[in-house]
């Protein structure tokens, strides 16, 4: 380790003493360095670490870091590679400059405007760092006309991009928790798979996961093309197949189910496979919840169904609902979120369910023991179908219909 190094790892310490953020390294120091750019971003959360990624002209790789390492892996990152660090803690922004002949010079100035990188364009705000940043080749979203070739976000495309990340913030979220080595997943109802797409290059190339996917879908138009841009990106663990949501055998231990717009009762199916195999993680985005609108009969909320447009909606609400209780009733901590602005599409709900350390795989025995939780989200829907006359397709998969 050269004396420049052991200064810069000192001098890193330091300023992450005073609550350093984020560490952008440019300025490569030979043409024949392979990245242009370093970019290090301190991740909170449940744990906190650092999230590294370098970048090629057309490429980025990513890994985490823990806090400890952190110095020393920025310094000798940069060494013979980098000729200038900035680094932003909460109150200013530091300039480090290395000279070819080893040489350090530090400069502070206060942090009154945002990062570089941090911005897009006028009009906007300091920017939120996305999952998956500009300047990234992404092929699938180079194809759905996300990005342009040279990873920049198109200007009409911006809601998408926010789109897309958000959701995959929403399993991130549940994955960091976890950090597991290996993830099998199945996407029901997979369509053109764009998204099916992102999460296995977010989890694979980003998290550096190894992932085994199967999407599923029942056009073998769909299947056919999703198989060739697999084979297209380089994507090896995953994989497109015909099939329906109903029955379905899957190929290995399942730990996680994604159901995107599934439409009506499809997704009732799909959650109860997960709950079946066991799964681990459910992601869902219902849609088209028609089922308990034509049930809907309310014994003293008449109100409710005066109106039809308020029948409907509340029919569609009260379905996700249910779906999120009976969740919890087959032992998972469930949450119902937005994902997506009401403005751009009424069907903005996600579920995400994430099984509870300890509680068995499959669905319960009614009959048996129940923890208090599961016993009172069971009272809840039971409480709901009665009011309304509503017999769930979830519900009655489950048995509790007997």
């Amino acid at each position: 380790m050269s004396e420049t190094t052991i200064k810069l790892t000192e001098k890193l310490t330091e300023l992450l003493q005073l609550g350093a953020d984020r560490i952008i390294l440019s300025k490569p120091a030979a043409k024949t360095q392979p990245y242009r750019k370093a970019v290090l971003e301190r991740k909170t959360g449940t744990r906190e670490y650092w999230q590294l990624a370098k970048y090629t002209e057309k490429q980025v790789f990513h890994e985490n870091i823990e806090p400890a390492a952190l110095p020393a892996a920025a310094a000798a990152l940069t060494e013979e590679q980098f000729l200038q660090l900035n680094v932003w803690t909460p109150e200013a922004e530091y300039n480090i400059m290395l000279s070819r002949k080893g040489q350090m010079t530090v400069r502070r100035a206060a942090r009154s405007a945002p990062a570089a990188d941090e911005t897009h364009g006028a009009g906007h705000d300091r920017k939120k760092q996305y999952l998956l940043p500009e300047g990234t080749v992404v092929p699938p979203l180079v194809d759905m006309g996300v990005f342009t070739p040279d990873g920049r976000v198109v200007k009409a495309m911006y809601d998408k991009y926010r789109q897309i990340n958000r959701f995959l913030e929403i399993i991130d979220d549940a994955v960091r928790d976890t950090r597991p080595e290996q993830l099998n997943i199945i996407d029901f109802g997979c369509g053109k798979s764009y998204l099916t797409f992102l999460v296995y290059y977010y989890l694979s190339a980003v998290r550096g996961i190894r992932v085994q996917m199967v999407g599923l879908d029942l056009k073998e138009d769909v299947i056919k093309n999703c198989n060739a841009a697999t084979q297209r990106y380089g994507y090896d663990g995953l994989t497109f197949a015909l099939g329906d949501i109903n029955g379905y055998a899957a190929p290995f231990a399942v730990d996680m189910v994604l159901t995107l717009h599934a439409c009506d009762t499809a997704t009732d199916f799909a959650l109860f496979n997960a709950v079946q195999w066991g799964a681990r993680m459910i992601f869902s985005v219902p849609c088209c919840q028609h089922e308990l609108n034509a049930q809907m009969h309310p014994e003293t909320q008449t109100l409710l169904g005066r109106y039809g447009i308020i029948q409907e909606r509340f029919a569609a609400l009260a379905t996700d609902a249910i779906r999120g209780r009976l969740l919890e009733y087959c032992g998972y901590k469930t949450q119902l979120l937005e994902f997506i602005d009401f403005a751009h599409t009424p069907k903005n709900i996600l579920i995400r369910a994430v099984r509870r350390p300890g509680m068995p795989a499959g669905a319960p025995d009614p009959t048996g023991k129940l923890t208090v939780n599961q016993r009172a989200a069971l009272d809840e829907v039971r409480t709901l179908l009665h009011e309304f006359h509503f017999t769930p397709t979830l519900y009655r998969l489950l048995g509790l219909d007997e």
